[in-house]
This record gives C-alpha cells, structure tokens and sequence, in this order.
C-alpha cells in the first residue's frame, strides 16, 4: 500500500461514488450491515454535531476503507454519536489492517477510545482491553422459527409474556401493533416516557440534550428511524424507536407507559417488533450491550464487541486516560457481574426517589 492516502471529509461531502463504496465495503463484511455503520447515521449526526468527520482511506485509486469520527478538545477522538451506538468500527474489508496511530495522526487524534467496537477489526485489536457479546435475535427464517428455537429460560420468559400479553387485552382492551409509524406526536410520547424513565432509574437524561432530539426526529422524519407502537384499547402502553439499514434493525430506545408496568409492556412490545421485523423483511436485529437478562434470554446468537483506546504520545491522551480509565474500570466490572448491576441498578433507583422527594 505505498499509494496509501488519507482524506479528511465532512460528512456531507461524501458524493454519490464515496456512498456506493461505503455500502459495497459493509457488503464485504456480514458485521458492517448495520445501522450504526451505515452513511446515514453519520451523516444524520454530523447534522447535530459539528466535529463530524470521516477520513477516506486510498490505495491508488481504490478507497480501502472509511473510519467515522467525532474530535473534541485536545484531540481526544470517539466513534460518531458516542453514547448512542452501539457498534462501531472501520468501514472496510474484514482482512484489512492499518497503522491505526497513523490513521490518527492523519484526523488530529491524539487519542481514539471506543467501546462497542467490532472485535474481529485487526487494526484496533492490539488496542482492545475488554471483549464481551453483543446479543442478536436472528429472524433469517421467520418469527415462528425464531420462536421455536429460544430454549430454557428463554422459552419460560416467552410463555410468561404471552400470558401478561392476553392479560392486557382483557383488563385494558384489544392490542395493535402499529410497525413503522410515521406519527410524529407518538415519538414525542416515546421521548416523553423515555425522559421520565431516566429520572426515575437515575440515569442521565438523554432527550434533556437538544442535540439528540433533533437526531430522533431526523431519522424519523427520513425513515432511517423505526417507530413502532404498541396500543391497548386506544391507549399507547409502549413503543420502540430503533434503526433500521437493509435487513437489520439496531435497538435504540424502548420505552413504556409506567401505569401499566405490571403487564411488562415494553417485553410485548419488543417481541411484536421482532413479529413484526420479520414480515417485513428484516433478518436480524442487534439488541445491543446492556445488562439486561432477557436479552441473553431471548438471543440467537451474538457478536464480539470490544471495549478500548488508541493513543498517542501527548498531553491530551493522559489527560484522558486519567479521566475514563477509573469509571469505566467500575462500569465493566457491573456489567461483568449480574449481582453487582443489579446492586447498582438498585442504588441509582434508591438515589432518584430520594432526590425527587427532595425536589
């Protein structure tokens, strides 16, 4: 690769050729047939944000790979939307390997640190600390067949959600499954929920950021966003609001009326979307990491995601080490240990009551 050249573009100017290459290179590799990978989704960030970039990597006059990026202060670099996707990478042939520190010299980087990065990406393994599995329910031969196949607790969890499922339809009225809504009011039911949500588990409200408003109303009003309704009677009891690129669907936020909680509406909805998905051709969906027990449940079979950083000598990689290294350190091991996320899970609650009677 002695013509190897780097180009550093703004999403928006990616033509028509750049994007028929980026789609054929997620071709080339089964695991880049995601929205998180897809142009559309940095391309829709880079709407919002204005540190979008995307370097274009050339050998002669064949483009080998593009790498998506957002640079903050001090040249500390992350995957576009970080803290929204869940699957990052290269854009470019599974066998390809690059001087990755090179690469960053070539976007001002000093340093790169991802968390959900395809693990299988020889560029960014010697970089990886943590690997763990990203969950994926395969829908390649249908619902019915899908169904079939979840075994163990996984099958017990179907049957007690079918059962909360006839529960609803008696005690609220009929259920409807309403599959890519274009209702725009319903996605502010969802952000609404979602918001509400946050602040009862004492997470971090993401809709409380302006930014990210205005990307979930982009994607929708596109199409790229899947908005998708769960109804009883009249009455919206949950709703899914996730990504779809081709034959994948990436979860993204799933959201649920608290008043009828005991019915585990947001489990209904999930498995309507994944019914769903599949009449209208999607193959898989990409549940993403989380702690959440019902998705190794539920899976069919999952991916390797990595977690890490690549740095290079300089005053705004140390700082940043400084920084993440103890949090995330703190973070992996309660996502490693089911007991302590649920201790965890359990303290952020207990926080978040206190702090609202306190209001």
């Amino acid at each position: 690769m002695s013509q190897m050249k780097i180009t550093i573009v703004h999403p928006a100017d990616l033509g028509d050729t750049e994007l028929r290459t980026w789609r054929a290179l997620q071709q080339s590799d089964p695991a880049l047939v995601n929205p998180f990978l897809a142009p559309e989704f940095t391309r829709g960030v880079a709407r919002c944000r204005p540190d979008v970039r995307v370097a274009v990597v050339e050998d002669g006059p064949d483009v080998l790979a593009f790498f998506p990026y957002e640079r903050s202060a001090l040249g500390v670099g992350h995957p576009v939307g970080f803290g929204l996707t869940d699957l990052q990478g290269l854009i470019g042939r599974p066998e390809l390997r690059l001087d990755a520190r090179a690469l960053l010299k070539a976007c001002r980087l000093n340093v790169w640190a991802f968390d959900h990065l395809l693990a299988h990406q020889a560029t960014f393994q010697p970089y990886q600390t943590v690997v763990r599995a990203e969950p994926i329910i395969d829908l390649t031969s249908g619902f019915e067949a899908y169904s079939a196949d979840v075994q163990g607790e996984g099958a017990k969890r179907l049957k007690e959600v079918r059962y909360k499922e006839r529960k609803l339809a008696r005690d609220v009225g009929k259920l409807r499954y309403v599959f890519a809504s274009a209702d725009p009011a319903a996605l502010c039911l969802l952000m609404r929920w979602k918001s509400d949500q946050y602040r009862r588990t004492g997470r971090m409200d993401r809709f409380a950021r302006p930014w990210i408003v205005r990307l979930a109303e982009h994607f929708h009003r596109t199409g790229f966003g899947l908005l998708s309704i769960l109804y009883a009677g009249e009455q919206p009891v949950a709703a899914n609001f996730d990504l779809r690129y081709r034959t994948t669907v990436a979860g993204w936020f799933t959201a649920y009326d608290p008043r009828f909680a005991r019915y585990s509406p947001g489990m209904i909805g999930n498995l309507r979307l994944a019914q769903a998905c599949a009449q209208h051709g999607v193959t898989e969906i990409a549940m993403g990491r989380g702690g959440k027990q019902f998705k190794e449940r539920l899976k069919s079979r999952e991916i390797r995601i990595a977690e890490g950083r690549v740095a290079r000598a300089s005053a705004g990689a140390a700082l940043h080490w400084l920084h993440t290294t103890p949090l995330n350190s703190a973070r992996n091991a309660a996502l490693g240990d089911p007991r302590i996320y649920d201790r965890a899970d359990r303290m952020l609650k207990t926080y978040a009551r206190l702090r609202g009677r306190a209001r």
